[in-house]
């Protein structure tokens, strides 16, 4: 619970936390954010930790002064690339074990089954797709590795939504950062964007949903 509260809290205030941690961390603060990029994708039991507020936030910081720009735009990617990288190599290495049956500890096979729907739809554009919806992005790289993706293909795929993810999400922050609006109302805009991102994974889940009532076959009352 308390947990929780935390992390509310943190998405809440996030600018004035991410205020007090450059203050008291000076260039450590580049290895922390670091390592919260590289283990919301890289670890498939950290899938709430957060992504694209995170990037604009840190886009907004570096138009401050705060920040170097070209830290965050060169550190954040590779982050995001080695993350899945383990975790590609985790859905290898575990994917046996769950194909068999086993019950695996810290996974949540219901993410697990949603992202192979996302995987079944979209195909190998999956690991681009799902860079920008939370938690599928998490468990895109497991179920790649699970399903012997070829490393060559994933690879490129991976690097190539690594970029776009940062490119996007980093200018953004950037650029906006001076509007009147997003200054005034910061907790707002994170939350705009947390909404935005979740958003497509719940009209899946909504319209999966529908879909699984209306295949329910309809048995005939007793008279």
């Amino acid at each position: 619970m308390e947990f929780l509260k935390l992390l509310i809290d943190w998405v809440l205030h996030v600018d004035h936390h991410l205020d007090i941690l450059i203050q008291n961390f000076g260039i450590w603060f580049y290895v922390l954010m670091f390592l919260v990029i590289f283990c919301e994708t890289g670890l498939v039991v950290t899938p709430f930790l957060p992504g694209d507020s995170l990037l604009f936030a840190l886009g907004a910081f570096a138009a401050r002064g705060s920040l170097s720009l070209p830290l965050v735009m060169g550190l954040i990617p590779v982050a995001a690339i080695l993350g899945d990288l383990v975790n590609y190599s985790c859905g290898k290495w575990l994917g046996p074990r769950i194909f068999r049956g086993e019950n695996v500890r810290l996974l949540n096979r219901k993410h697990l089954d949603r992202t192979q729907e996302f995987y079944a739809r979209y195909g190998a554009k999956t690991i681009i797709l799902a860079r920008f919806v939370p938690i599928v992005r998490t468990f895109a790289p497991f179920v790649a590795g699970m399903g012997k993706m070829q490393f060559s293909r994933f690879f490129g795929f991976s690097v190539l939504a690594g970029l776009l993810w940062t490119g996007i999400f980093v200018p953004l922050g950037y650029f906006f950062a001076d509007n009147e609006f997003v200054r005034k109302r910061f907790t707002v805009v994170m939350l705009g964007i947390i909404v935005i991102s979740v958003l497509p994974a719940v009209i899946e889940f909504l319209r999966e949903r529908a879909r699984q009532r209306r295949d329910v076959p309809i048995r005939p009352t007793r008279e």
